[in-house]
């Protein structure tokens, strides 16, 4: 893979401090002098950790796979090209739940570092990972034979965590797909947590034989297994996680109109072999930014661009 619009060499001050980026067993640690950090795993291009002021933002479960057989339970899993259990006489239906990304080993591309243009003197680090049909698994390849690129930029800046998809068609046939960003947010009690931003917005409620509702609530409690597809949303319009009333989180997003709320809540969470411990559901909540309410279609020859801007402890 190739990465597109590939920055060139940026002239920042030798007096300011540098980003510091090292890889080791298919693991890339980031940080910023000011201390902020992130972990990535090149099996998925998982981000499994990030760091603001010492605190860990993720959710990462305690029973994950981390060898690299497995997707990773918690962090941001990527899923593509295919959301949920694909559906029956479709292009997708012979791959897995959630699609190959988050199963898949990347490589990693390149970093590069930029001075950021809302806060002059505060530094940002871009790390970029690609996936394309020939680093695929024969197994892939077959269940889902197009010629396709991606291109997963992870920045991390002093404010925000931000992940954006390129999605290629580098072959002769269109094709469809969706795409999502399986956001485990790491907090430190459900009972008080209030998700914003999504009240008279239609969702598929999924724990209710996929029944669509109007959400009425302006701040939305989770107090059971929720799993939600909440849909046309205003990618700029923040979703915002907030705790005892105070926002912990801001979710805006580019090209992603659809967001999904989800939380095993105990028994399911139980049921799952590598979530754990099994009361850990209270201390995550997934929300999680995609296009997977339709398929996107991309034309031979076309490029798509969706990503998301995750802000903490505002």
């Amino acid at each position: 893979m190739v990465r597109s619009n590939k920055p060139s060499a940026i002239g920042l001050g030798e007096s300011i401090p540098q980003p510091t980026v090292d890889i080791k067993d298919n693991i890339l640690n980031a940080s910023l002098p000011t201390g902020e950090s992130i972990v990535v795993h090149l099996y998925g291009a998982t981000v499994t950790s990030w760091k603001t002021n010492g605190q860990e933002q993720l959710f990462l479960s305690q029973k994950a796979h981390l060898d690299g057989f497995k997707p990773i339970r918690g962090g941001i899993p990527l899923v593509f090209p295919v959301f949920g259990p694909p559906p029956q006489n479709h292009a997708t239906s012979s791959l897995p739940q959630h699609g190959f990304a988050r199963n898949s080993n990347w490589e990693f591309l390149g970093k590069s570092s930029s001075e950021s243009a809302e806060n002059p003197g505060e530094i940002a680090v871009k790390l970029d990972f690609g996936l394309s049909h020939t680093m695929l698994s024969e197994e892939f390849r077959k269940a889902w034979p197009y010629e396709f690129g991606l291109v997963y930029s992870v920045t991390l800046t002093r404010s925000a965590l931000e992940t954006a998809l390129e999605v290629r068609n580098e072959g002769q046939q269109n094709f469809e797909f969706q795409v999502l960003m399986h956001t485990y947010l790491n907090i430190e009690d459900i009972s008080n947590i209030r998700i914003q931003g999504l009240e008279s917005k239609t969702y598929v409620d999924k724990t209710s034989n996929a029944s669509s509702h109007t959400e009425e609530s302006p701040a939305v409690a989770v107090t059971g297994e929720t799993d939600r597809v909440y849909q046309g949303l205003d990618p700029a319009t923040p979703i915002v996680v907030s705790s005892d009333e105070k926002p912990i989180f801001s979710v805006t997003r580019e090209s992603l109109t659809d967001v999904v709320v989800w939380n095993p809540w105990i028994e399911k969470a139980k049921g799952m072999a590598d979530f754990g411990p099994d009361e850990a559901y209270k201390n995550m909540i997934c929300v999680e930014a995609g296009s997977v309410a339709a398929w996107q279609t991309l034309e031979a020859g076309d490029s798509w661009v969706g990503g998301q801007s995750i802000k903490s402890r505002l």
